[in-house]
């Protein structure tokens, strides 16, 4: 038995180490290690509550607004508070635009380049990738001309030897496959990419102010309506500005983004019976209709629920308050429970204990028996589940949205694959880009809604009666569930006169990288890569490709600050650290 460790597993936020045995080339087992400790929720005690929101949204800057939300839903579900129509669509079109953002910077920044081999680009023929282009979309960067200066760009940077980003990858392994013209399409567009996610981020500028980490309030949103012109960031010509955003965040989804991925994914089609994971999927819900309100998860765009070992004829209900259904279990982790291990703790009672017992050096190797990661295992009903654009998609299309079943079922009949390809690396890949459609086409709805409310008379974006402490309830607890890029995350508070008795957050990578629990249950990072085999472990890009389709996000799941500002983790990379 050989062990293969990836250590940092990079392009990706956050610290992460796989450590996997292999016999024969076949991965046999894998342990997923978060690599810092997680503590922000301590932070959190003795607050305002209105405040939460603030300080969680600083746990990552890739999802930048996701915990914001999840923060003053949180508070809103505890004081039982309401927010105008109008409030949360402005929230529906700031979430719908850090899906669509997101989901194309990782396509393209952090994971084309597992399937697309950058140097093989060089021998493209340049008029032979503008007819590929033209054979995909109406994209208009489709000339020969201009295929040519992107392949001299790329030249530049390999002819320099200061390859940059691009340095230390596996180019010319043996795995990768797609033609040279393609590999200089995907690079194209990787540039182009970079240009387009800045006019996508100005959306969040316009709605919350910045970006990243726009403003929210508890109560609604925080930016003003204007009818006229020439007042306020959302007065007319502001929406007008909003509406060529939307428009243009649109057009590259279709014309770019899913032509790329099902044009890659035919190279790759045996993927499609790889990195199933677990077999189970969640999704809490996301994008509420504007009359129902976040609570109101039947007029929930993604639905919210559960399903077991694939099937799809059964959607199973998940309640966020029911203590026998979401729990951490951190019997493989570095926390300790005052009660003991044994049990694991709902997040209203939840803990951030911080107990690290080895190994020494941290680079060492682990012990699955034993406590190895700073990341909490969480369950549903005591089940280990996935999390993220595979599991919405699978949602979605269980339920009979016909919107997803029809695209779904164009897209595996144009690869001519089964639906259970779902169930694979290679459909969460395809699931992600899919329902980046799905919500970017929706996000001129919502701004619809936002348009006929206004022309009504209707400029209301915050509800302050509840806004003040003298109103609230002595005790409270709520929880505050949003669907994150990554997945289903929540944020659960309890508040005692005025301020922050607990607060817990449960999100997507620990639901996914989290390590074994009491009962010896593998989490999804580590199931999925099960069965994989490596062409070599030395440069082991078979793990990277199924680790990297749940983009991993473990800012957001581990997490320390230093008050003095020293350094607190030394990283040592192993043989098949990569990038």
């Amino acid at each position: 038995m050989n062990t293969v460790v990836v250590d940092p597993v990079t392009r990706i936020e956050g610290h992460l180490r796989i450590e996997a045995q292999t016999e024969n080339g076949i991965i046999t087992a894998a342990s997923s290690t978060g690599t810092m400790v997680r503590g922000i929720e301590n932070m959190m005690i003795g607050r305002d509550p209105r405040d939460a929101w603030a300080i969680a949204q600083r746990i990552c800057g890739v999802c930048t607004l996701v915990h914001g939300i999840a923060s003053v839903r949180a508070v809103e579900s505890a004081l039982d508070y309401p927010i105008p129509p109008n409030a949360e669509l402005i929230r529906n079109l700031m979430i719908g635009a850090q899906f669509v953002h997101d989901h194309v910077m990782h396509f393209y920044h952090l994971h084309a380049l597992d399937w697309v081999d950058v140097v093989s680009a060089l021998d493209a023929d340049p008029a032979a990738t503008a007819d590929l282009q033209q054979g995909l979309s109406a994209w208009p960067n489709n000339s020969s001309a201009y295929f040519a200066d992107v392949q001299q760009r790329l030249a530049g940077f390999v002819g320099s030897g200061q390859l940059g980003i691009f340095a230390n990858g596996y180019w010319g392994h043996p795995e990768y496959r797609l033609p040279p013209e393609l590999n200089l399409l995907a690079f194209a567009h990787y540039l182009e990419a970079l240009q387009w996610q800045r006019e996508a981020a100005r959306l969040h500028a316009l709605l919350g102010g910045k970006n990243p980490h726009p403003n929210f309030v508890v109560g609604g949103a925080p930016c003003v309506l204007d009818g006229n012109a020439g007042r306020t960031a959302m007065d007319r010509n502001g929406r007008r500005l909003m509406a060529q955003i939307i428009t243009g965040m649109q057009t590259f989804v279709d014309q770019v983004y899913v032509p790329d991925t099902l044009a890659i994914a035919r190279y790759y089609k045996d993927w499609s019976a790889r990195g199933e994971g677990v077999g189970n999927f969640m999704a809490y819900g996301e994008f509420p209709d504007a009359l129902g309100g976040a609570d109101d998860t039947a007029g929930l765009f993604i639905p919210r629920g559960a399903i077991l070992n694939r099937d799809l004829s059964s959607v199973l209900p998940v309640d966020l308050d029911d203590p026998e259904q979401v729990s951490e279990d951190v019997s493989h982790a570095w926390y300790d429970y005052s009660a003991g291990n044994a049990q694991g703790l709902h997040p209203y009672d939840g803990e951030t204990r911080p107990n690290y017992t080895g190994p020494t050096p941290p680079y060492a190797h682990i012990d699955p028996q034993q406590a190895y990661s700073w990341l909490k295992s969480p369950r549903w009903q005591g089940l280990p589940m996935e999390v993220g654009p595979l599991a919405r998609v699978v949602m979605l299309y269980a339920t009979g949205h016909q919107d997803t079943r029809d695209l779904v079922d164009a897209s595996l009949a144009d690869l001519e694959l089964p639906l259970s390809a779902l169930f694979s690396t290679l459909g969460r890949v395809a699931a992600r880009t899919l329902e980046t459609k799905l919500i970017a086409d929706r996000m001129s709805d919502w701004q619809a809604q936002l348009e006929a409310n206004i022309s009504a008379g209707d400029l209301a974006t915050h509800n302050a009666d509840l806004f003040y402490p003298q109103s609230w309830p002595a005790s409270a607890r709520g929880a505050g569930y949003m669907e994150a890029p990554r997945g289903a995350l929540a944020h659960w508070v309890v508040i005692g006169d005025g301020r922050i008795a607990n607060y817990q957050c449960v999100v997507p990578s620990t639901w996914n990288a989290g390590p074994r629990d009491a009962a010896g249950q593998e989490g999804p990072y580590e199931a999925a890569l099960r069965g994989h085999p490596l062409h070599d472990p030395a440069q082991p890009i078979e793990i990277l490709r199924t680790i990297h389709s749940f983009d991993p996000c473990l800012a957001c799941a581990v997490h320390v600050a230093d008050p003095d500002g020293g350094g607190m983790i030394q990283i040592a990379t192993t043989t098949g650290a990569a990038l």
